[in-house]
């Protein structure tokens, strides 16, 4: 899309909705396709890009997906995407720029769904399967969503969402009445002639900062994430087989578990409840190459590796929450695989900042992945030399677009996409995480950073997960406060919170220690499984003035 004008294909027919609320033009980020492999034709449907044109090249009977009920091959795929799309167009009348929710565990029917949607020329926006009829309101309101396809084992709460909001009217489930449906249809569909710059997805942040956002990417942005990340950071081929657990409603999934292994004529693995141990049971079953999760996960898995086959993996992606160095250590010490840090960003589509090999050095996120570049500002958004710490800004091929949000203004400020993180980048350009910038905690004139107080705890044994935040207090200002789940069979007492309190101290500065510390069974997090500092921000609040 150019700042003149929005090109499309569609003369009658279409739902203007999403280019209608794109920010203005004068409030993008500055916009670089430096280079040459994203200079994209105008003309570009990327659901034609990453399957009929795998099909055409030879690859329809190499496997693409993979799952625990069936495999499908790209021919496969390609038949229930082209059905499913004439479902749409020729039974639920979607038309170009129609907004369709998706909603259902990481599958090859939710797979083939987004697919079809991308063929019609529609707009995905696919949810996270454990939300709720208030959350899936509020996605529904704000991108005014007519036409949903959904798995039949989770209806319930999307048939309350339509009486609530008089919305989703026409919704069809798979695992029954969608399949009925495609039964009906040709295997064929002449895809819609598409812009490289017409809006083809909407996806939803994840909520850790309050009301979510809708970020509004282009047929163009679906291949850049996968021509930077899959094909540059990943060096994905055709042998490949990825396997992870964010679902597809977060574009980390998105881009890992479909995107990039399509892009590539790879297969993935679609796992519908991603635990540790199913993880790893599907490494071993597929013999996967390329696994995706967050830190968490990783912590979990280093003690479970030892008992299955996962010499087939070549590379493990970690994002979603900062990746402590601990936790990069220990996976490392139980696989010999270094694990790849990767920050992305909602709003970016996908990873921007990285490394790979021997490039890697724990501790620290990455550099700028080609095509991108990256800077600290200062509060005034001014650039700082190399060496200093301050918000972190990045630049590139993707940016942040807010449908309808005056939010716009707080991400994207002086042409830069301003992240809400603070980091400190070095000489070399890797990017050091220090905190988000709501995460500092200004302590009897300290500034200290939560992120580096749960680095340290996350090393002690006994503890499983941790969150820091501030604390009002009437002395300090503020101080540190730890919410900690231990490990199963840990007993929570005083003893050992004097004990995780000196084990602070021997690893940083001995001001930075949690004064307070509270254990709890969860803590709260998204549905894509980044902690809600906010929630206990404010519970920590709301403690302090109940003591006051």
């Amino acid at each position: 899309m150019s700042v003149e004008g929005y090109p499309t294909a569609y003369t009658a027919h279409v739902d203007t909705f999403a280019r209608d609320h794109l920010p203005p033009a004068c409030e993008w980020p500055v916009m670089r396709f430096d280079l040459p492999q994203l200079c994209y034709p105008e003309r570009l449907n990327c659901g034609a890009v990453l399957l009929d044109e795998a099909v055409a090249a030879g690859h329809g009977g190499r496997i693409a997906i993979y799952s625990d009920a069936q495999q499908w091959t790209y021919s496969e795929l390609l038949d229930a995407a082209n059905r499913i799309a004439n479902v749409l167009v020729r039974d639920q009348g979607v038309v170009p720029g129609n907004r369709v929710l998706l909603r259902g565990p990481n599958s090859p029917m939710l797979f083939a769904a987004w697919l079809a949607v991308m063929k019609a020329g529609a707009i995905a926006v696919a949810t996270m399967p454990m939300l709720r009829a208030k959350e899936l309101g509020q996605i529904a309101t704000k991108a005014q969503i007519t036409h949903a396809l959904c798995d039949g084992r989770l209806m319930d709460e999307i048939a309350i969402t339509a009486g609530q909001t008089g919305l989703l009217s026409k919704i069809i489930a798979w695992g029954g009445e969608l399949e009925v449906a495609m039964a009906r249809q040709p295997a064929t569909f002449e895809n819609i002639d598409t812009a490289r710059d017409d809006v083809c997805l909407l996806a939803f942040t994840s909520g850790t900062t309050g009301m979510p956002k809708a970020t509004m990417h282009f047929h163009r942005d679906v291949l850049v994430m996968a021509d930077v990340i899959g094909g540059g950071l990943l060096e994905t081929g055709p042998g490949d087989i990825f396997v992870g657990s964010p679902p597809l409603g977060f574009t980390f999934g998105l881009g890992a578990l479909l995107v990039f292994p399509l892009r590539y004529r790879a297969a993935t693995v679609a796992v519908e409840q991603p635990s540790p141990d199913a993880l790893l049971r599907a490494v071993e079953r597929f013999r996967a190459t390329c696994l995706f999760t967050a830190p968490t996960m990783y912590k979990a898995m280093s003690g479970l590796v030892g008992g299955f086959d996962i010499a087939s993996l070549r590379a493990a992606v970690s994002a979603g929450e900062p990746l402590p160095k601990a936790t990069s250590d220990t996976w490392h010490r139980a696989t010999g695989i270094r694990l790849i840090d990767g920050l992305g960003a909602t709003e970016m589509i996908h990873i921007f900042v990285s490394a790979k090999g021997e490039a890697i050095r724990p501790g620290a996120t990455g550099q700028a992945l080609p095509g991108y570049e990256a800077v600290v500002l200062d509060d005034n958004g001014e650039p700082l030399p190399r060496g200093h710490s301050g918000r972190l800004a990045v630049r590139g091929p993707t940016g942040c677009r807010y449908l309808d949000d005056p939010r716009q203004a707080d991400y994207v400020i002086n042409g830069w996409n301003v992240t809400g993180d603070r980091y400190r980048i070095d000489d070399d350009g890797y990017c050091w995480f220090e905190a988000r910038a709501d995460d500092m905690i200004l302590s009897a004139g300290y500034n200290i950073a939560g992120p580096e107080v749960e680095a340290a705890l996350i090393a002690h044994p006994s503890v499983k997960e941790v969150a820091v935040v501030a604390a009002p207090d009437a002395q300090r200002g503020q101080i540190v406060k730890a919410y900690i789940v231990l490990e199963p069979g840990i007993e929570s007492s005083s003893s050992l919170v004097k004990e995780l309190q000196d084990f602070t101290k021997a690893a940083i500065a001995p001001f930075k220690y949690p004064r307070s510390i509270e254990f709890v069974a969860a803590l709260p997090k998204t549905q894509t499984g980044k902690v809600q500092r906010f929630v206990l921000r404010q519970r920590a609040a709301d403690n302090a003035s109940r003591r006051d």
